[in-house]
């Protein structure tokens, strides 16, 4: 295994464990975690409502005891799509991939423990790219207006990250493209930041500052101010453990969902110049008061609680980005790989595939637009 696959592995196995780790705690506050856990959260749990199947009809899923969520099972769609067209994505690829992917393909999902199609276990934001681009026919690039703004475009665009592996405004600007399909406001402006950061993770030598220097030097708005304030709170963290509070404030002002988690305030998820997602701000400051270490990122995200899944998924991408494959303990890879029998190597190997491809067409590009360049500055014999 080669340093782009060992990379690529690490963001995408570190990606699905914080995903199946983060699943049980989501919605919870930390009180309500560690009154359920008997403590922090320290490895895989079991699920935190114990009739997980009745506890919440409008989502019937088995999180906890190792399952990946839709997180994971969305990013391993994009995988495949980069699959199958071998170079980079846009929203046209959204709608002439991944939608068909969602309604066609049936998948193990370990939360519904069977197979289905991906449309019956994505939730409303994603089952949105389905209703108007397949159903509605709107145009890929302005089909995610009018979505619910949170981190679902965000979630799954770690591959992005890795197509565009070292070059940050590179993976930005694509996520945008794409998330366009999918996403408004600041939830695209997140899905474009977070690609950023995997790719700035990616890069050999690249530690926790670099990846938080990319995100703001990209960012805009209060997707900009709101990672500001929580990098500027984290420095003042040397323990997750006693610094969940200190993160939730400085986030809290961005963040138009509420105190309460599961009962949103009447002008959350619209869209907002001056807010932003919690998850990315979150993940970003559970990676700066860690030092980019992978476990103890990853077990911030899932013990601040709310939306832990997404937030560890994000946190686990660029930590196992930065550290690679064995930066993941061996302990939870194996668990969660049983837990979802699903092998969490496979996405990082074709995406490292996928990108050596990409590589050489953006070279062959490169090619041809410098040789254009240096046709255009030629002098004229005649004015010589």
């Amino acid at each position: 295994m080669d340093l782009l696959e060992d990379k690529a592995t690490g963001a995408l196995a570190g990606a699905a464990v914080g995903d199946a780790l983060g699943g049980a705690a989501e919605g919870n506050t930390p009180e309500a975690i560690q009154a359920r856990y008997g403590g922090f959260i320290s490895g895989i749990v079991p699920p935190f409502l114990a009739d997980w199947r009745n506890a919440r009809p409008i989502a019937p899923y088995h999180k906890g005891d190792g399952h990946v969520t839709d997180d994971t099972l969305m990013t391993n769609a994009l995988v495949d799509v980069y699959a199958t067209v071998r170079d980079h994505l846009d929203a046209y690829a959204i709608a002439d991939h991944l939608v068909p992917l969602l309604i066609g393909d049936k998948r193990w999902i370990p939360e519904l423990e069977s197979e289905a199609l991906l449309l019956h276990r994505i939730f409303l934001a994603e089952k949105w790219l389905v209703a108007r681009i397949h159903y509605g026919h709107i145009d890929p690039r302005e089909a995610g207006v009018g979505n619910i703004v949170n981190c679902g475009a965000t979630m799954y665009v770690a591959p992005i990250g890795i197509a565009n592996a070292g070059a940050a405004d590179a993976a930005y600007a694509e996520a945008i493209d794409v998330a366009g399909a999918h996403q408004s406001s600041y939830g695209r402006e997140a899905a474009g930041v977070y690609a950023a950061a995997v790719a700035e993770a990616m890069r050999p030598g690249a530690g926790p500052d670099d990846v938080v220097s990319a995100a703001l030097r990209l960012a805009k708005d209060g997707t900009k101010d709101a990672i500001d304030a929580v990098a500027t709170a984290a420095a003042s963290v040397t323990d997750w453990r006693s610094g969940l509070a200190t993160l939730r404030r400085a986030v809290e002002p961005f963040d138009t969902v509420g105190p309460d988690y599961r009962a949103p305030a009447r002008d959350a998820r619209i869209p907002s110049r001056t807010k932003s997602i919690e998850e990315l701000p979150i993940a970003l400051g559970m990676l700066l008061a860690a030092d980019g270490d992978y476990a103890e990122s990853v077990l911030g995200a899932i013990n601040y609680g709310r939306d832990s899944d997404s937030i560890a998924v994000m946190a686990g991408s660029i930590a196992g980005a930065l550290g690679g494959l064995g930066s993941v303990p061996a302990e939870w890879l194996d668990g969660v790989s049983t837990g979802s029998q699903m092998d969490l190597t496979r996405s990082g190997a074709t995406m490292a595939d996928v990108t050596r491809d990409i590589w050489a067409k953006d070279q062959q590009r490169a090619q041809a637009r410098d040789t254009a360049r240096n046709a255009l500055g030629q002098v004229p014999a005649a004015q010589r």
